[in-house]
């Protein structure tokens, strides 16, 4: 199945399980049938299928980013490939910032009534861990740390598995024996079982949304589906921001170019990006781009391009963050500022090992609503509207990668 064709069944399923839920709610509000229906047919379906996506968020999020270390060769990377990072990491805490913002202002979650988003809060039962204890200053830096990173992940302290794999990556590029090597072959063979795997589970979308929905409009009315409207409106507002702003700051300053002339240039890439909604399949149009057009040196597009491809996601660490915000708004759930701030530390690491293909940032987006106690089933919205969503920030993360070229590029002239 074309990822096309999976997008229009998950929004058919969307808009099926929404429809039902309210025509449900209106004709039998209250009913014992309709009770019933939801909490031993649509409930259980929709809980199965996230639990599914939840299994392979470790394999899939270790792999990821062990893999996308190994690539950068690190004991090759020297000045080029500090700078590359050092960029990656600045503009994608600019990112999520920009969208933290945008949600703690708007407050698009918040259009529930209190006693909806009361009892949406109640309903949500699909998974619970232990919430990360609440630590500050040193303690906090230090307990990023694991000391067990099996105990981590099974406690759903995702920083320490994070920085685990950022680790072990960085060890592993360094290592050159053959045992080395194999391992480094097993965990690509882990990725791509992950994805595989993943994909399969993603055929099963359109029915897990639809029961899904249908269980949250059944018991919350169409009231929730405005509040995914302006949802949606805050997410391509702080992509354009960030497109715009940071993007055209960025190549005018850091870059030496023209904002107007770069996008012009570009706008291939950008179609593509948008169209294929993959950043790992723009990567030939990009690198056409980069040397015909933006007249790059070919060994600077090439490793900024191809590292950029896989970890610099600034597009998705914005749109992981805004989400999150969103549905502990909706469902009532308080973030402080230190929580926020963990958030915000956990989507700049994550947009490392986050696919560069459709939907690759689900997983990611569910352990952290897993690991702050967010219910989980408000992750259904968010796939009826993903694909559209996921064009558009892929789109910036292709634009990043190429505006963190120009940069790179320049340094190197310079040198």
């Amino acid at each position: 199945m074309s990822q096309r064709n999976l997008s229009i069944k998950i929004l058919a399923g969307l808009l099926v399980g929404s429809i039902l839920g309210i025509i449900a709610r209106l004709a039998a509000q209250g009913a014992p049938w309709l009770n019933w229906l939801v909490e031993y047919v649509t409930l259980p379906t929709g809980q199965i299928f996230l639990r599914l996506l939840f299994m392979l968020v470790i394999p899939l999020l270790f792999s990821a980013l062990v893999i996308g270390i190994c690539g950068l060769d690190v004991r090759r990377m020297g000045r080029m490939g500090a700078r590359t990072l050092g960029y990656t990491v600045v503009v994608s805490l600019i990112a999520v910032l920009i969208g933290m913002t945008l949600v703690n202002w708007l407050r698009p979650g918040e259009g529930l009534p209190d006693s909806l988003r009361a009892f949406a809060s109640a309903s949500g039962t699909a998974i619970t861990v232990p919430k990360p204890p609440e630590t500050t200053g040193a303690a906090f830096i230090v307990g990023m740390f694991p000391d067990n990173p099996v105990k981590a992940a099974a406690n759903g302290e995702m920083i320490g598995v994070i920085l685990f794999a950022l680790i072990f990556g960085v060890g592993l590029s360094y290592t050159q024996t053959p045992g080395a090597l194999r391992l480094r072959e097993a965990i690509e063979g882990l990725y791509d079982v992950s994805m595989t795997l993943i994909n399969g589970i993603l055929k099963l979308a359109p029915y897990g949304v639809a029961a899904l929905l249908f269980t949250m409009t059944a018991r919350l009315g169409v009231e929730v589906l405005g509040s995914l409207l302006s949802y949606v409106g805050v997410v391509l507002l702080a992509l354009s921001l960030h497109m715009f702003v940071v993007y055209s700051l960025s190549v005018r300053f850091l870059g030496g170019m023209s904002p107007i002339a770069f996008f012009r240039d570009i706008r291939l890439a950008m179609l593509t990006a948008f169209a294929t909604a993959s950043s790992s399949a723009t990567l030939p149009t990009a690198l056409k781009v980069a040397n015909d057009n933006l007249k790059l040196p070919p060994h600077v597009s090439r490793f900024v391009l191809t590292a950029g491809s896989a970890m610099n996601q600034n597009g998705t660490a914005l749109f992981e963050g805004v989400t999150v915000l969103f549905l502990a708004q909706l469902f009532g759930v308080q973030l402080d500022f230190a929580q926020q701030f963990t958030v915000m530390l956990i989507c700049v690491l994550g947009g490392i090992g986050t696919a560069g293909v459709p939907a690759g940032s689900l997983p990611v987006i569910a352990m952290i609503l897993v690991m702050f106690g967010i219910p989980v089933e408000g992750l259904a919205l968010i796939l009826g509207v993903d694909r559209f969503l996921d064009m558009c920030r892929t789109t910036l993360n292709v634009t990043g990668d190429l505006a963190a070229a120009v940069y790179v590029a320049r340094g190197e002239k310079e040198k």
